[in-house]
């Protein structure tokens, strides 16, 4: 991979590049004081991801990486933000064109462990096709009454609970996904994967949760109608619900996370839902799930969920043999849309026989028959 580094020496020491270097013939640093030299870089040889700091004496962050996304897309863009400004966001612009967040200064342990998760996501789901496309999306569309429900909440009751403000964060699985992808990064992490929403509203806090929804509420773009949009939105919330059902405690949070992401490929534009449309030899768009599989990766969600959508439709392609998220989430999202569930795959797994009391825990959380479960 050839990974650019934008920034003066200060903010991108050169042990920076030579730590790139001694990974392996298979990484080739690049760098870059200004956007200018960057964008010449960019056109000239193609690089497979860029990281620039905050300041650039020509151009800002949100510009440079605006251009890299028009020129390239297939581009992985990760933006530096300065730590010493505590735990505030990064400004709503740059949040809509950087894929990742990592803080300043850069240490190399951080560094490797983006670049090795973005290695990672190359092997499960390599294709250009799906870079390009994911590569041109600015925003996940969101509905606009989240952010004056939470804002509500907080206003009536100001020690409300990170598991109560979870709740109707969890509502909204566009919303949902920007959050998760903002708590993973290393600016909040500190190393720690979060893959919960009640531990990701406690990591960003209240105040940066609000500003966060609204950023990503002002500058979405509906692709759905209100109504496709509810009904997304209501699926997502039971299929996480079960597919929490499904799983052990240890997982469950995992598998709910992974249910109410799963299908968060259809708020992308230039994508084909894969549960009404065909895949056809003339048609070049990606489909929904590893569309939006790509997407969650490129932002560092951990690989089981990055796989559950990826592989939620066709679950024997997951790298896990057993029973697990993946599983899980195909048989609830199966459940909860009326879809056939892959009876094969769970007979290899040694499961096939909790199917019966699967569907009576669908059947009751959707209301159609009542259960003592």
């Amino acid at each position: 991979m050839r990974i650019l580094l934008v920034g003066d020496t200060a903010s991108l020491p050169a042990e920076l590049t030579e730590f790139i270097a001694d990974l392996g013939e298979d990484w080739q640093p690049l760098t870059a004081t200004d956007g200018h030299t960057a964008m010449t870089a960019v056109a000239t040889q193609g690089v497979d991801a860029v990281i620039v700091c905050p300041q650039l004496p020509d151009l800002n962050a949100t510009t440079l990486l605006g251009q890299i996304r028009t020129l390239r897309p297939e581009t992985i863009r990760i933006a530096l933000v300065d730590a010493q400004h505590g735990n505030r966001p990064p400004p709503a612009r740059l949040i809509g064109v950087a894929h990742r967040f990592l803080p300043l200064p850069l240490a190399p342990e951080v560094l490797l462990e983006a670049l090795t998760s973005l290695e990672e996501l190359r092997e499960v789901l390599d294709s250009p096709r799906l870079r390009d496309a994911i590569g041109r999306i600015e925003k996940l569309p969101s509905p606009p009454h989240l952010y004056l429900s939470l804002t509500q909440a907080l206003e009536h009751d100001d020690d409300a609970d990170s598991a109560d403000v979870a709740k109707l964060v969890a509502a909204d699985p566009a919303i949902a996904a920007k959050v998760l992808q903002l708590s993973n990064s290393a600016f909040f992490s500190q190393g720690r994967t979060i893959a919960d929403l009640r531990t990701a509203v406690t990591r960003l806090g209240l105040a940066t949760l609000r500003d966060l929804v609204l950023a990503s509420e002002v500058f979405s773009a509906p692709t759905l109608s209100g109504a496709e949009r509810n009904s997304l939105q209501q699926r997502a919330l039971m299929a996480s619900r079960l597919a929490a059902r499904l799983l052990p405690d240890s997982s469950a949070e995992l598998g709910a996370t992974a249910a109410l992401l799963a299908d968060i490929g259809l708020l992308l534009p230039g994508v084909r839902n894969e549960r009404s449309e065909p895949e056809l030899a003339d048609d070049d768009r990606p489909g929904h799930a590893e569309a939006g599989a790509y997407l969650l990766g490129l932002w560092g969600l951990p690989m089981p969920i990055i796989e559950a959508v990826a592989f939620h439709l066709q679950p024997q392609r997951a790298n896990t043999r057993s029973f697990w998220v993946t599983g899980a989430v195909h048989v609830a999202l199966a459940l909860v849309n009326g879809d056939p569930v892959d009876e094969e795959y769970l007979q290899r797994a040694g499961v096939l026989n909790k199917l019966p009391q699967w569907r009576e825990h669908a059947n009751s959380l959707m209301g159609l028959v009542p259960s003592d479960a």
